[in-house]
């Protein structure tokens, strides 16, 4: 398994494909998009007249009343409309900030990691010198027990 696969996962070029796919995908399935068009339904709060008629007076208040309700149901529409839309435009712009946060935190998890790296070579290369002075220190300990003996030989006159 080479570096990037112990990064980023996977074990082939086919898992990138994947990724990739995860990507392209929609952040719902209702979402509309080239691949998912959507539907066109339309809204039709009463029938198509086809031919000419004469109404009733009770089709008349009917339809009026009808309408007054629709015009108000159509305004309220607009409102609830446009504030979706402005939703829409928000959670937009929270998603496009925090990928561009994603992007600084990975950018600087990658300066943190190579400051980590450069440590880890930086305190290598200092055990040839902390093996030198534990060679110095042991030859330091040699030398004091020898010359300890030395004295020891001298004081008691070659007996021990």
């Amino acid at each position: 398994m080479g570096a990037m696969t112990t990064l980023f996962g996977g074990g082939a070029s086919d898992a990138i494909t994947s990724k990739s796919d995860a990507i392209s995908k929609s952040t719902d399935a209702s979402v509309i998009s080239p691949l998912n068009p959507g539907n066109f339904a339309s809204i039709r709060s009463m029938p198509v007249c086809a031919s000419p008629r004469y109404f009733t007076t009770d089709e008349a208040d009917a339809m009026k009343d009808l309408a007054k309700e629709k015009t108000d149901g159509a305004r309220q529409s607009k409102r609830a409309y446009g504030a979706m839309a402005k939703i829409e435009e928000a959670d937009a712009k929270v998603h496009k900030l925090h990928r561009g946060y994603e992007k600084v935190v990975a950018t600087t998890e990658l300066k943190k990691k190579r400051a980590d790296a450069g440590l880890a070579n930086h305190l290598h290369g200092l055990r040839p010198g902390y093996a030198r002075l534990g060679f110095g220190i042991e030859k330091a300990e040699n030398n004091a027990t020898a010359r300890i003996e030395s004295i020891k030989a001298k004081l008691l006159g070659g007996a021990k």
